[in-house]
């Protein structure tokens, strides 16, 4: 969308306040801060808001105030708009008209998520498709617990699913400290996994062997988890 036609937080505050009197910039920033939004940045650093991003408020002030819908459904029912599903016994405006665009210029790889074709992501359309807060996602990124695809700025199904777990750990009171030992432990898997396959490494079917022993090494570690979690 061309910048023209975008609008800052200022500018979208009086276009809901007639419908929504009691609404803020504090409330449209806190929305954000939740992942259910996620306007632009300009080379400035402030927001700007596209049509949809406003569509997308006014559903959820809408979903509060009429069905005192909490945010987790309506983050839940966004979700699967920006997947290209319609959510049962949607309420409301025409949910389609909801899903998060491509990003502003300069626009990115579109993210696919067909059979066989790798999941590419933009920062914003992460945000918005995991539900994690940009507050936590930087705090994600800083630990390096989400880094982008090697050579670009996008990110793969990984990030996505890092992001979504991390996001559910937080109800359990578990935050990046506790994000960072899976990290390691991960890590010390992995080195494992990669010491087995030195001798492998001139087979031909190397990968096959190096999903295989993945898949074993997983395998264990959830059966293990559950048996000590059990006792």
């Amino acid at each position: 969308m061309p910048s023209s036609q975008l609008r800052s937080i200022g500018e979208v505050l009086p276009v809901l306040k007639t419908e929504f009197p009691d609404l803020s910039i504090s409330k449209i920033r806190y929305l954000e801060g939740e992942g259910l939004i996620a306007p632009v940045r300009a080379s400035s650093g402030y927001r700007r808001y596209s049509s949809t991003d406003i569509d997308r408020l006014r559903y959820i002030l809408r979903m509060q105030r009429d069905y005192y819908m909490p945010l987790k459904k309506i983050r839940e029912r966004l979700d699967l708009v920006d997947l290209g599903l319609e959510p049962a016994g949607a309420e409301g405006p025409d949910l389609q008209a909801l899903a998060t665009p491509p990003a502003a210029e300069p626009q990115p790889e579109p993210a696919s998520s067909s059979p066989g074709k790798p999941i590419r992501l933009s920062r914003r359309e992460l945000i918005t498709k995991s539900g994690l807060s940009e507050a936590a996602l930087i705090e994600m990124e800083r630990q390096q617990l989400v880094v982008p695809r090697a050579g670009t700025a996008l990110f793969g199904s990984e990030a996505l699913m890092t992001c979504v777990v991390a996001r559910k750990l937080q109800a359990y009171g578990m935050d990046t400290r506790h994000l960072r030992a899976i990290k390691q432990s991960a890590e010390r898997e992995a080195g494992m996994i990669e010491q087995a396959i030195v001798p492998l490494r001139r087979r031909p079917q190397v990968a096959e062997n190096l999903q295989e022993v993945t898949q074993l090494v997983l395998q264990a570690h959830a059966a293990l988890m559950y048996s000590v979690l059990h006792d």
